[in-house]
């Protein structure tokens, strides 16, 4: 069996005088040798926006926390919320994620007064796992609790005995908290798989 293979041509690189940048320097006399004006090598790009430690990762932060301790809340109002495993499972879901995003809410606002940046591939693979984490049971949480709500309200048709608009209202507060999870988790996964 005769398989073709592809030709690969060699590209000619521009002469350094060419480039963009370049400045002639003369050296004891001998010929002018160019320099280029770039980076140095190991200088990293800027942090992309809603990475730690920068303003738009404080306010996912913020966002996420703001949103969990609303659903924690509103859920918390009701009285019968811990007769419903799923509601209860809610209530611990967004409690972590209240503490999660609280914690790194703190070490966001610390990295920017002391103008720091936080893409230590140590620091960064804690943040996804974290984030991968409390997405997860945020989400699983939201999730049962959409059922069950859906379960009491649309086929059982007993919403006159429950409080089904807080318990709602406490699954859309648990699925906005994961909705601004959601880009935290995949800048962290993607400064993490970039390192």
């Amino acid at each position: 069996m005769r398989v073709s293979r592809p030709v690969v041509h060699p590209v000619e690189v521009p002469p350094p005088a060419a480039a963009a940048g370049a400045v002639a320097v003369e050296v004891g006399g001998a010929p002018a040798a160019h320099v280029e004006n770039a980076q140095p090598r190991g200088v990293r790009m800027k942090d992309p926006p809603g990475a730690p430690g920068t303003p738009g990762g404080l306010g996912l932060r913020l966002s996420q926390a703001f949103f969990a301790a609303t659903a924690l809340a509103v859920m918390a109002s009701t009285d019968d919320f811990p007769s419903v495993s799923a509601f209860c499972y809610l209530v611990v879901a967004v409690i972590l994620q209240c503490l999660w995003s609280l914690s790194l809410a703190i070490v966001d606002i610390y990295a920017l007064l002391v103008k720091r940046s936080l893409r230590h591939p140590q620091a960064v693979c804690i943040f996804t796992i974290g984030d991968g984490i409390t997405g997860t049971l945020t989400l699983g949480a939201a999730c049962a609790s959409a059922g069950i709500t859906v379960l009491i309200g649309n086929d059982l048709n007993i919403c006159a005995n429950n409080h089904c608009a807080s318990f709602e209202t406490a699954t859309a507060m648990a699925f906005i908290s994961w909705f601004a999870l959601a880009p935290s988790c995949v800048l962290n996964f993607w400064s993490m798989a970039s390192s």
